[in-house]
């Protein structure tokens, strides 16, 4: 263990751990850890965004997932994990930008909970080629700047049946990285969703859900045990989750505004 933590550790990010026994690891340039210590990475992407996106999205034919950003890849393996824990037989396709190339070129020798270790030979293929895909699975890395990789998919889509039916807004926090939390961004986010598509965020901001309510978004509560409460965001309205009454919180809170460009 040891041996494997010196290895992935470098200059810009270093292995932690967390509270449900998984690893997650520590930025030094922003200055936050990928995941929360207390709620244990494996235990926040399912909770957070794996759970209550396939709570509405499991029974579609074709799922399209969008990873905002990947990281250490939980969210994404995560996925993959559940869908194939519960047999589901969907084609899953996860698109996910990534700025960081040396934290994907150092994932072979990072620390995976047990229930990855069927998935290795994809995060292998993730790591040496960006992209891994058999019958049922396409997964795509983009290396570089996820505004410029949201705006290519914003100008693809131009059917209202076209877009992302899951966004994992995962992001480093809005005061480490504000350029993914702004309502400009969100806006983009927006373009490339399907009418009916989900957002699932671990961030209670008020400033985020602004962002996300100027863009039409209705905004939910995703709370349960052993974790702290999250968001969920879609166009659709959502009887799995409590409503946010937004037009009360903003009369609260007059001088909160959303984050801009």
């Amino acid at each position: 263990m040891v041996t494997l933590m010196n290895e992935f550790n470098n200059k810009l990010h270093e292995m932690v751990l967390s509270e449900d026994g998984s690893y997650t690891a520590y930025s030094k340039e922003y200055n936050e850890h990928y995941h929360s210590t207390k709620d244990g990475a494996l235990r926040e992407s399912l909770l957070k965004h794996v759970l209550p996106a396939f709570k509405i999205k499991k029974n579609l034919d074709e799922i399209n997932i969008l990873d905002i950003c990947f990281g250490l890849g939980f969210n994404t393996l995560a996925t993959i994990y559940y869908h194939k824990k519960n047999s589901l037989t969907s084609k899953l396709n996860i698109y996910s930008p990534e700025l960081d190339e040396s934290l994907i070129k150092a994932l072979n020798v990072f620390t995976y909970p047990k229930e990855f270790d069927e998935l290795k030979h994809i995060i292998a293929e993730l790591v040496n080629k960006g992209t891994y895909s058999d019958e049922n699975l396409h997964v795509e890395l983009f290396l570089g700047n996820a505004r410029e990789y949201i705006q290519k998919f914003s100008n693809k889509f131009t059917k209202e049946t076209e877009g992302f039916d899951i966004v994992y807004q995962d992001a480093f926090s809005p005061s480490a990285n504000p350029s993914l939390w702004t309502k400009e961004y969100f806006s983009d986010i927006k373009k490339c969703m399907k009418k009916d598509g989900l957002l699932t965020t671990y961030s209670m901001a008020l400033s985020t859900r602004l962002a996300l309510y100027e863009n039409g978004f209705n905004i939910y509560i995703n709370s349960g045990k052993g974790f702290r409460d999250a968001t969920v965001a879609s166009m659709n309205e959502l009887g799995e989750f409590s409503h946010v009454d937004m037009k009360h919180k903003i009369s609260c809170n007059a001088h909160v505004k959303p984050l801009r460009d």
